[in-house]
């Protein structure tokens, strides 16, 4: 099983990149996703979440305020362990199914694994064969987030400043997509990464 992970910055683009190599056959598998399918109404998980945070952060109908539980983790910093203690161990197990019902059924010839925290988490590290970085200027990283995801200026850069540094991230890249351009950019240069990785991928089988 050959692993190739996407990570960046909030607002970099990871999303649109994944999409593409979606585009082009290449199994995805996302973290955020899993999060969200593991938070939604009924999750058992939501339970753990109302015992440690509480009603708070909850709607009237008792689905997940996600606003209100991502300003409760800014605001309080260190509340942020509480909550990866609670859903990141799920997230993982169910990331590895995904990966392993992949492998047996599609048997491809890499899959790409989305995963905004790659640095951050060392739960994933011993999976990745390689590690892309969706790059893009720090400033339009804060405008593409505050328009995606309605935040403001200020709950961007917290964000920002609770992932590990663009420098960090583009040291420890094995590949890097630069985002500050066009889509028909990223295209092309997810295309051309694409090809790369399947010759390696060759090579190494």
């Amino acid at each position: 099983m050959y692993i190739v992970a996407l990570t960046g910055g909030i607002g970099s683009g990871k999303s649109e990149a994944a999409k593409q190599f979606a585009n082009l056959g290449v199994p995805v598998v996302d973290v955020d996703q899993i999060a969200h399918q593991l938070t939604a109404t009924g999750s058992p998980l939501l339970k753990n979440i109302e015992q440690t945070f509480g009603q708070q952060v909850f709607n009237a109908d008792n689905s997940l305020n996600r606003a209100k539980l991502r300003a409760h983790i800014l605001e309080n910093p260190e509340q942020r362990i509480k909550l990866e203690q609670l859903i990141h161990p799920a997230i993982h197990d169910q990331a590895l199914q995904q990966l392993e019902l992949n492998e047996q059924m599609l048997k491809p010839t890499y899959q790409l694994l989305v995963i905004p925290l790659l640095f951050e988490n060392n739960r994933y590290q011993h999976l990745v064969n390689k590690a892309i970085v969706v790059d893009c200027d720090e400033q339009l990283q804060v405008q593409r987030a505050m328009t995606r995801s309605q935040l403001t200026e200020k709950e961007v850069l917290a964000m920002m400043a609770a992932q590990t540094t663009r420098a960090n991230r583009l040291r420890l890249a094995d590949e890097v997509i630069e985002n500050n351009g066009s889509l028909e950019n990223l295209i092309a240069q997810v295309n051309e990464l694409h090809k790369k990785l399947i010759k390696t991928c060759i090579v190494s089988k």
